[in-house]
This record gives C-alpha cells, sequence and structure tokens, in this order.
C-alpha cells in the first residue's frame, strides 16, 4: 500500500518539527519546506528528545527548499501530497517588522492557499488565539468570537487575522481547510526563540511575575489534533486548542520548580513595564538590536484573556494533556 504523502510549512519550527515526528510515526511520507539556511539539525535533536530511532525518522524527511511565495516551488512541492499542513510564520511584536510580517504571513498564506486550491489538495492552517475577537467581558473567548480591530492589538495578531481570512477565501472557492487557534504552545526545541524561551528566561534567574493570563497547550496535543482534524475532514470549521490558562506567575513558578532555581519573588507594575519597553526601544535604536521588550509584550502581561475548548473536545472527545505534565517534561527534556 502506497504511503500518504504530506508537505509541512514551517518544518524545523516548534510546532512543524512535532508534526513531523507524528507524521512519520503514522508511516506518512513528508515534505518539508525550509529556507537554505535552516538549522534542520535542530528538527533531529527535537527527534531525539522523543525516541530512539530519530535518525531513521529524520532521514526520512525530503527537504525542499523553497520560499512561501514562489508559486511554482510550492506547486511542484504539493504535487502527489494528500495533505498539507500550513505551520510557517514570522512571530514578532515589533512594531518594526509589520510589513515583513504581513508579508510573509499574509501573502505566503494566500501562495499556499492558491497552491491547495490548484491542486486539489486538503489544508489545515495553523493560525492563533491572537486572530479571534476578545469577546464579553468574564465570559471564555469561543471560536465565534470574531475578529475585532481596537487598542492594544498587535501586529502580529493582525496578519494572522488576515491570513485566516486568505484561508477563508480558498475555503469559499471550494478548498476544504480546517483552522487551528492554537493558544501559547509549549514543547522543546530551540529555547532561545518563541514559548521555549520561558525556560531558559526563569533558568537564567528571571526576577519579575505579572498577574496577566493567557491560554496554553501542547505541542503534542497540537499536533495530533491538526492530524485527527484532517483525517476526520471537518473542513471549513475553525478549532481553539487549549489545554487551560495560566497567569504568567503560575507559569513562571511551575517552571521555576521544575527547573530547580528560584521562583521569580517581584510583582511586576505597569509603570515598571512601560518604562522598560522605552528604555529597551532606546537601547534598540542605539546599538540596532531589536528590543528584548516592546510595547505590545508590556500589554499583554498584564491581560487576563480566557478561552474555551469545548468545541475541539466535543468534535473528537479530545483530552488535553494538563499544564502540569507540559511543563513538567519540558523541564526534564531543558537538561538534555
Amino acid at each position: 500500500m502506497k504511503q500518504p504523502l504530506a508537505f509541512v510549512t514551517g518544518a524545523t519550527g516548534l510546532v512543524g518539527s512535532r508534526l513531523m515526528y507524528d507524521l512519520l510515526q503514522r508511516d506518512y511520507q513528508v515534505k518539508a519546506l525550509k529556507r537554505q539556511n535552516s538549522n534542520i539539525m535542530q528538527v533531529r535533536k527535537t527527534f531525539a528528545l522523543y525516541a530512539d530511532e530519530a535518525d531513521t525518522l529524520f532521514q526520512k524527511i525530503e527537504w525542499i527548499d523553497g520560499e512561501l511565495l514562489d508559486f511554482r516551488s510550492m506547486s511542484e512541492a504539493v504535487e502527489g501530497c494528500i495533505q498539507v499542513f500550513h505551520a510557517a510564520a514570522m512571530v514578532s511584536f515589533n512594531n518594526a517588522d509589520k510589513e515583513e510580517m504581513m508579508r510573509i504571513n499574509v501573502d505566503g498564506t494566500a501562495n499556499i492557499v492558491n497552491v491547495c486550491l490548484e491542486n486539489s489538495t486538503p489544508l489545515c492552517h495553523v493560525s492563533s488565539i491572537g486572530a479571534l475577537g476578545r469577546g464579553k467581558a468574564g465570559e471564555l473567548i469561543t471560536e465565534n468570537d470574531l475578529w475585532q480591530t481596537a487598542k492594544g492589538r498587535s501586529a502580529y495578531a493582525y496578519s494572522k487575522h488576515k491570513s485566516e481570512m486568505e484561508v477563508w477565501r480558498g475555503i469559499a472557492e471550494g478548498l476544504p481547510a480546517v483552522i487551528v487557534n492554537p493558544a501559547v504552545v509549549l514543547g522543546p526545541g530551540d529555547w532561545t526563540k518563541g514559548s521555549s524561551k520561558f525556560f531558559s528566561q526563569v533558568h537564567r534567574g528571571l526576577r519579575f511575575h505579572t498577574p496577566g493570563v493567557t491560554a496554553f497547550v501542547d505541542v503534542r496535543d497540537l499536533s495530533r489534533c491538526m492530524m485527527m482534524l484532517t483525517e476526520q475532514e471537518r473542513f471549513g470549521e475553525r478549532y481553539i486548542l487549549t489545554a487551560g490558562d495560566l497567569s504568567y506567575r503560575e507559569l513562571f513558578n511551575m517552571i521555576a520548580d521544575g527547573l530547580h532555581v528560584k521562583r521569580p519573588a517581584i510583582a511586576a507594575q505597569p509603570w515598571m513595564l512601560n518604562a522598560a519597553y522605552r528604555m529597551a526601544w532606546l537601547a534598540g535604536k542605539l546599538t540596532g538590536k531589536k528590543p528584548a521588550l516592546t510595547k505590545e509584550t508590556a500589554h499583554s502581561a498584564f491581560q487576563q484573556i480566557r478561552y474555551s475548548n469545548e468545541k475541539i473536545r466535543k468534535a473528537l472527545g479530545y483530552e488535553f494533556i494538563s499544564l502540569e505534565k507540559s511543563i513538567g517534561d519540558c523541564c526534564r527534556y531543558f537538561y538534555i
């Protein structure tokens, strides 16, 4: 029997790496998009955290050098595939990156949608909870809460909303597609990037915590749900993927306990972060380096936003890995 063939964008990232591992374990053939300067050995390192046969699985990947905006190369890559998983995106909360982020996230997604339409290939698009509306005060945000442009919404969130609109456009044109809106994704990978950076920050001795609340999900759950949704052909829908909500103080405390380091002890006040992001902006202007703290990240540190996972749980009968286990596992992987 011929092995099913899938194409994965964002293959070297946290989500793409785990997704490829799961696909290969399920006996899929995998084509993976990468840039010429991408560090594919980080994928092999991630595989090694999950299984002894990391090299065997890693060598099965067919790497494709290409760019999301190159229609011809993307069409050639998708040819023969039964499924496209679009996980590639630029993540930045620096307003200076807005133009590039819109190009990669929005125009890149539009191109993938067009390629899938031309090849009649189903699409699973990785969006974000950031692309959702804010809902009513005191209520959980659901898939029915539509985007609202408002003060404080980041350029990244806007780019993910616009990306989703490209997928909905494809669906209206007959594309079988499903959208997932993952919470902040927890998992092992490059500890200097994305949400994995939380662990290295706490390990280095993070001193401050904030009262902000948001949702989190294990990368293993995200990958499994993506595969289940596509295999069950639950197209024309979007699904929030979250295991639950945590305050940043709870998150940092759990990470500190798991890494056996001191918990952040100082409650940051809004004025502290407002001053800090301005100083970071000034330092960036002087050094040419991107600031570690921006207005958007400072603002989000005090927001308390909660999300519902009822739709995905009912659709798939799915139970998420607890956040305690997710964080505990990441802490164990951190020292490997």
